[in-house]
């Protein structure tokens, strides 16, 4: 049942803005900062997703937006959950009428760059990452060829439709053009990931055994069997070191299987299972890993670089944003477990340069992913941020681009 009362009475000036998400969770986890930006500036916030929870209603409602919980099959593949999916959403638009959609991975920003093209809506997407059918997980094979070829023609279509498409790293810019997926680069924006809260993920000092740390849905595409692979042969020599893993399993076609991490578990992998708040995991650990195969840019790394930790992640798009080599950590090659483990071995037999290391994640996380400068930055992007009628920091006349996607 939708959560959600569309028919408010809107204050002079003020945009009511949509924002599509396929996991609720992270409507909070990382975009509560921006869902608080929004209504800060006086605009109304509409929070879409599936399978909104009480409590995640609650933190919604407390941050000051509407929640909307709508129905989607987040790792399916069947075409009528998604077609029905826009289906919904269109009608969502009918009632809600908002000034724009935005959204974020790749179902709400396909279905709902139609649904608000169809209803008359301006919208803009956020390219969080490439996913599953655009990174080369190793296997190739007929069902991945098919999703990308199929999420490209949507894409395509999709991207016709918005006025902006926001981007977190150069290289998911240049791919996703080159894949036919964005026709008009001139929609392209860019920031610097989605930040990360500097006053929610404070600095910790580092602990005095080296204790290496991963936060991930457990996927293959992740790195999760690469870390596995060199934290079993670095505890048998080191035993004193830690080893932990963070993370849900996912059912989706590149999820880790839990056999597989019970038998890591019982050769010396700490498997944490899922956890709502990271911070204490994160202060625990002396070095953060993300041996990743690809990302937009990784929350989790720039929330280890706030804590005050060395990186050790892969060079890769949106990783190797993160990482000055041998300044805040290292960069290794993915889907490598030995030199992984080689790196994961000089920093247990150096905790002094870790240490440091972590001092310098913290100084270039302050100066380059503060989530309040994104922000700023993202929407002024999509002509949020300026004075309109009837209220300071509002706007009804977008900028050109915003304009431009509104007649596409």
């Amino acid at each position: 049942m939708p959560l959600c009362c569309p028919e408010q009475t809107r204050a002079p000036g003020t945009l009511k803005v949509v924002l599509l998400a396929s996991y609720a969770p992270s409507l909070v986890l990382f975009r509560g900062p921006l869902i608080a930006a929004l209504v800060a500036a006086g605009h109304e916030v509409v929070a879409v997703a599936p399978d909104i929870d009480a409590p995640l209603l609650e933190e919604l409602r407390r941050l000051g937006a509407t929640p909307l919980d709508l129905p989607l099959s987040r790792t399916g593949m069947n075409p009528v959950h998604d077609l029905l999916y826009g289906w919904r959403l269109y009608r969502a638009m009918g009632r809600l009428r908002p000034d724009l959609v935005l959204s974020y991975t790749a179902k709400p920003n396909i279905w709902g760059a139609f649904a608000a093209s169809a209803a008359g809506v301006r919208s803009a997407a956020m390219v969080t990452g490439l996913g599953f059918a655009f990174t080369d997980a190793g296997e190739r094979n007929w069902k991945r060829a098919l999703v990308q070829k199929l999420q490209t023609w949507l894409y395509r279509r999709a991207t016709d439709r918005n006025a902006v498409v926001v981007f977190q790293n150069p290289d998911d810019r240049d791919d996703f053009i080159a894949a036919g997926c964005l026709a008009d680069p001139g929609k392209v924006r860019m920031v610097n990931g989605s930040g990360v809260d500097l006053d929610h993920f404070r600095p910790a000092p580092p602990p005095d055994a080296p204790h290496f740390l991963m936060i991930a849905r457990l996927l293959k595409s992740k790195g999760v069997r690469e870390y596995a692979e060199a934290a079993i042969r670095l505890k048998a020599r080191h035993p004193a070191a830690r080893f932990s893993l963070v993370g849900y399993f996912d059912e989706g076609p590149d999820g880790v299987a839990p056999a597989a991490v019970a038998e890591w578990q019982a050769q010396g992998l700490d498997h944490l299972g899922g956890l709502g708040d990271v911070r204490p995991a994160l202060a625990a650990a002396s070095a953060y890993v993300l041996p990743s195969y690809r990302e937009g840019t990784p929350r989790s790394v720039l929330e280890a670089m706030a804590t005050g930790r060395a990186i050790l992640t892969t060079d890769v798009p949106g990783c190797r944003e993160t990482v000055v080599d041998g300044v805040n950590g290292f960069l290794v090659p993915a889907r490598d477990a030995d030199v992984l483990a080689d790196r994961m071995g000089w920093m247990i037999e150096n905790p002094e340069a870790v240490a440091a290391m972590g001092e310098q994640s913290l100084r270039i996380a302050r100066e380059k992913y503060d989530v309040h400068a994104v922000n700023e930055t993202l929407m002024t992007h999509l002509g949020l941020d300026r004075p309109g009628p009837g209220r300071p920091g509002l706007t009804r006349t977008p900028d050109a681009a915003i304009e431009a996607g509104c007649r596409s």
